[in-house]
């Protein structure tokens, strides 16, 4: 969180301001006249980049950066249309063009619009781009939803959005329209590039009405929006068939096309999902959005269902998939994250199409909206990481602070202060690396083998019942109380389905909820020569100079090389280095793999 607070937000100021035209394109709205720099969808950007700098805001105030945003602010505020309608693509090429294609992105860079109002109000109490936002989602109800206009959105996102509008205005007009954006889907309203020339509309998860939609289907980080806002409707209509398209969606992703970081969207070529249990390693698209997209779609899930289970995949696309697409500088990006690498991919610097840095950022910063959650009466513990907040629970103030050194350990505490002597119920949740890598039929861990845990509170033993993924400890509680619980960690090494042909005889480490990956900069030639035999035996050891502190695994396996002079296949036995997934690619370009052979099947000489 810190090193976007100094680095990565500096990187999109930069490239906001300076090196593109994204800013300049507002001033010349404002002004009246100028040709629009950039891509039609590049007004997002901004939104999401002041989205990520009002998080971050929270804990590392910069009011020089504040006071840079204010500005942009305005500058946005100026290009405003008096109907509420906010596009520099569209206002600068010809307005009587707006609303037409469907695949324009105009209601997606309103949706990031919204989202960054409210973020930014929420930090600084400031609500100018809130207004502004407000006001273009008023235009859009008046313009579409009111008169039944038809209407696809090509690139979901405001559907999201306006569910944030709600919760946050309590104006039922805005659940009204994120429903209404949601039931336009699947009914041939489709105008534009995917639907005309494509003639795809599962591109756009626009096949079939939403309620009838049982399989994932076309660009990942669509989908995931999609599926985000349904599940935030779903949560506050109680709409059986969304919870039914849920369930049958997200039992299709995590066991037909998941890889085991939580990256999801095998294919490039839409940038999105292929044919199930076809998940290669060295192509593996999985792009750094669709991980986000993941991190909120399994957040809505869980808040739909209290289920522990929707946590696990967040935190394990969040520690692994995600954050993989951000450098340890944290000015260097991912778009595509795949699980092999011959060498020769890296981060980078930016991107014409720039929605990946800005998304990141604005995950990483805002990672205190995911450690709890509540009911009116109850808290609820979702991940382990060091934190201090308060709760209302029931009219009275609970103040709950988190240490340990998770995921490094297994060791958390958790102080419960509530400010009045108070019985109700914390929900611990128990997590699902415990017993599996992921809810998922796709992998599971060799040998059965599962790790165990121990709760107390106060020092004594927990008696309590495990509901749906969480220990529920039911009690009076009082300031001082404390949880404490020990996860045992041990490497588990996983193996795959049957149906995930990449993976046949290979297996992938995991310690806690971190995925491994072996590089060649500390194996030389273990890309492809490597391979671990039933009987290897693994050591964890913490790296503090390394990554700045990192645990590791360490082993000793043999790798095969051919010596080019005598054509000869050579094994020898080396102590190998594997390093957390998301750490790769920090000390340059250097050969990667996730999921490494048992045993040797084959060599080939050229």
């Amino acid at each position: 969180m810190e090193k976007v607070a100094n680095a990565t937000i500096d990187a999109c100021v930069t490239y906001t301001e300076d090196k593109t035209g994204r800013i300049r394109n507002f001033e010349k709205v404002a002004q009246g006249s100028g040709k629009h720099e950039g891509i039609y969808y590049d007004d997002s950007d901004v939104y999401k980049a002041i989205e990520a700098i009002a998080y971050s805001l929270k804990n590392y105030p910069d009011k020089e950066l504040e006071a840079n945003t204010d500005v942009w602010i305005d500058k946005i505020a100026a290009a405003q249309q008096p109907d509420g309608y906010l596009n520099t693509y569209y206002t600068l090429n010809g307005l009587q063009d707006r609303w037409k294609d469907m695949e324009r992105h105009e209601d997606y860079c309103a949706g990031h619009l919204i989202e960054a109002g409210i973020a930014y109000y929420n930090t600084t109490g400031k609500d100018k781009l809130l207004k502004v936002a407000t006001k273009f989602a008023d235009h859009i109800d008046n313009y579409f939803r009111v008169p039944n206009k038809p209407w696809v959105s090509g690139h979901e996102g405001i559907e999201l959005a306006l569910m944030k509008l709600y919760h946050h205005t309590n104006e039922k007009r805005y659940l009204q329209l994120a429903d209404w954006f949601v039931e336009q889907r699947g009914r041939g309203h489709g105008v534009g590039k995917i639907w005309d020339e494509w003639k795809d509309p599962d591109y756009a998860q626009d096949a079939i009405p939403v309620r009838d939609q049982r399989k994932i289907t076309g660009h990942a980080v669509r989908a995931m929006y999609l599926y985000t806002g349904v599940a935030d409707i779903a949560s506050e209509t109680k709409d059986a068939g969304y919870v039914k398209t849920m369930d049958a969606i997200w039992d299709d992703v995590v066991n037909k096309h998941y890889y085991i970081t939580g990256g999801i969207g095998a294919q490039g070529s839409n940038e999105g999902f292929g044919k199930p249990y076809d998940l290669p390693n060295e192509s593996a698209y999985c792009e750094t959005c669709a991980s986000v997209g993941m991190v909120f779609w399994n957040q809505r899930m869980n808040m739909l269902s209290a289920q522990a289970k929707y946590i696990d995949v967040l935190e394990r696309t969040l520690y692994n998939a995600a954050i993989d697409g951000i450098s340890l500088s944290g000015n260097r990006f991912f778009y595509g994250n795949p699980l092999a690498s011959d060498g020769n991919y890296e981060r980078s610097e930016w991107f014409g199409t720039a929605c990946c840095p800005s998304n990141i950022a604005r995950l990483v910063s805002s990672l205190g909206s995911y450690i709890y959650s509540r009911s009116a009466t109850d808290l609820y513990v979702n991940l382990f990481v060091g934190s201090e907040t308060t709760v209302d629970l029931n009219n009275n103030e609970v103040f709950v602070k988190q240490t340990g050194n998770y995921p490094w350990n297994g060791q958390v505490s958790i102080e419960v202060n509530p400010k009045k002597a108070k019985e109700f119920a914390v929900f611990v949740r128990i997590p699902g690396w415990l017993k599996e890598p992921v809810p998922s039929t796709l992998y599971h861990y060799k040998n059965n083998k599962t790790n165990n845990y121990t709760v107390t509170v106060n020092g004594k033993p927990v008696n309590a019942a495990v509901e749906d993924g969480y220990l529920k400890i039911d009690r009076k509680w009082k300031k001082g109380d404390k949880i404490d619980m020990l996860m045992n960690m041990e490497v588990q090494r996983i193996v795959s389905s049957d149906e995930l042909k990449q993976n046949q005889n290979r297996i992938a480490l995991q310690y806690g909820p971190l995925v491994y990956a072996v590089e060649d900069v500390d194996n030389p030639n273990a890309k492809n020569g490597l391979f671990i035999p039933e009987n290897t035996q693994f050591q964890v050891s913490f790296k503090p100079d390394l990554f700045g502190g990192a645990n590791v695994i360490q082993f000793k396996a043999p790798i095969v090389a051919i010596d080019q002079a005598s054509n000869q296949v050579l094994q020898q036995e080396k102590e190998i280095t594997a390093i957390p997934y998301f750490l790769w690619n920090n000390r340059g370009k250097s050969a990667m793999q996730v999921w490494i052979p048992e045993k040797l099947t084959s060599v080939r000489i050229d």
